[in-house]
């Protein structure tokens, strides 16, 4: 088997165990628990919690102690069985601690998969940035699988979408002590500060002011991230309400129309390498936030009727916002390192997008939502809540433009400047 067949393998499963239950969550939380809003928030958050910590931690242990792809396989066999638990879960108190734990497994296999991917490639002297976004495709259509198993098995307000991840996850877990052998690339090396014996050298990137900017707005399109895989669904179900629409496919099968958005991510992976050696990753970047501002701008108006066209569009539109900014980050992380903290560095990225981008996302919205876009009843001013998230989006693409700075030079993009490490910690 190919070292690029069995990365995909690892790619599908990877994105599978989160499709299984991530966009479907909302439906089993409000539709089947009716727990509320504020609540949900929280829940939505403990992703972003471990994320603050988990995958920089992990990080620093595969690039100082053991295999990322041992550590890789143990955290999701760990993952899997808290999996299994969370059906028996009656009270969203402990709900919350069961989901955190659950995400302390999970988040840090995001980056460690990277690792683990990037360094496999390598050995086999293959080009990341060439040969990466295929294989990264699959874990795209993994996570449509996921998807569409749950919401055609009827799972997508059931407990059982909970099973199905777990299944995938405990597989994953042994398959992936087959993989091709991930040393730690820092291990034996001599420390000479306190930060190289902590292993915290990654840390030391956001002492340059360009590094630190791209950290700055990956936070905050990470809250962007959380918002539409929070809410998206539960947002279509909440038209069961209305007798003319809740017989359609949208009200139906949510997950399915939710899952055009994996669909188009599948499109635009494939178009990163040619993008960021054409116009840079600033500009890049700008794309994917201008992306963000028609994705929630088109849920604002659509409907699952005659606005349903604009639905899909929003979809469409997702593949660019989450590609340009999440793969094309690791990108940019990945040539902007040393070798030697790379694994660190990519946990540091998916703090800030997954960790303190997703808490800020989940419990800010999850509140503003509630006191501002709910009524006495319960009801959702759905209009008002993508609207303001579009505008949020929008704030952020207009200060980006000013504040980053990085020049594009097409010349040296073609011949290393997404090949070989620019900056050192």
């Amino acid at each position: 088997m190919s070292i690029k067949l069995r990365l995909t393998i690892l790619s599908f499963l990877q994105f599978f165990i989160w499709g299984a239950w991530l966009i479907t969550i909302g439906a089993y939380w409000f539709q089947t628990k009716q727990w509320s809003g504020a609540q949900f928030g929280a829940i939505f958050s403990t992703m972003g919690i471990a994320s603050i910590f988990m995958p920089s931690l992990m990080g620093i242990v595969a690039d100082k102690w053991v295999n990322a792809e041992k550590l890789y396989g143990v955290l999701h066999l760990l993952g899997g069985i808290t999996l299994c638990t969370i059906p028996f879960v009656t009270d969203p108190g402990v709900f919350f601690w069961v989901i955190l734990l659950n995400m302390i497994f999970y988040m840090p296999t995001l980056s460690l998969s990277i690792a683990v991917s990037y360094s496999a490639l390598k050995t086999q002297g293959l080009d990341v940035v060439k040969d990466y976004p295929p294989i990264r495709v699959w874990g795209t259509v993994g996570f449509i699988a996921a998807m569409w198993t749950v919401t055609f098995l009827g799972f997508e307000k059931s407990a059982s979408q909970f099973y199905v991840a777990a299944a995938a996850a405990l597989l994953l877990g042994f398959y992936a002590f087959t993989l091709p052998k991930c040393p730690p690339p820092s291990q034996g090396a001599s420390s000479r500060s306190l930060v190289d014996a902590l292993g915290l050298k990654s840390f030391a990137l956001l002492r340059d002011r360009k590094l630190a900017t791209f950290f700055a707005f990956a936070l905050l399109l990470g809250a962007a991230l959380q918002l539409t895989n929070a809410y998206g669904d539960t947002f279509l179900h909440d038209f069961d309400k209305i007798p003319a629409y809740r017989d359609t496919l949208a009200v139906q099968h949510p997950a399915f129309i939710m899952s055009i958005s994996q669909i188009s991510e599948t499109l635009f992976i494939l178009a990163i390498p040619f993008f960021l050696r054409r116009f840079g990753i600033k500009q890049v970047m700008l794309f994917s936030m201008v992306a963000w501002v028609l994705r929630f701008g088109l849920l604002a108006y659509g409907n699952p009727g005659g606005g349903l066209w604009m639905v899909i569009m929003s979809c469409i539109v997702y593949g660019m916002a989450f590609d340009f900014f999440n793969i094309s980050g690791s990108l940019f992380v990945e040539t902007q390192t040393q070798p030697s903290i790379r694994a660190s560095a990519q946990g540091l990225f998916m703090m800030m997008t997954n960790g303190f981008g997703a808490v800020l996302g989940s419990s800010i919205s999850g509140l503003v939502i509630q006191n501002y876009f709910t009524d006495a009843a319960g009801n959702k001013d759905w209009h008002g809540i993508w609207l303001a998230f579009a505008a949020y989006a929008l704030v952020i693409a207009v200060l980006f433009v000013f504040i980053f700075k990085h020049k594009h030079e097409p010349q040296l993009a073609e011949t290393n400047e997404y090949s070989e490490p620019v900056l050192a910690a």
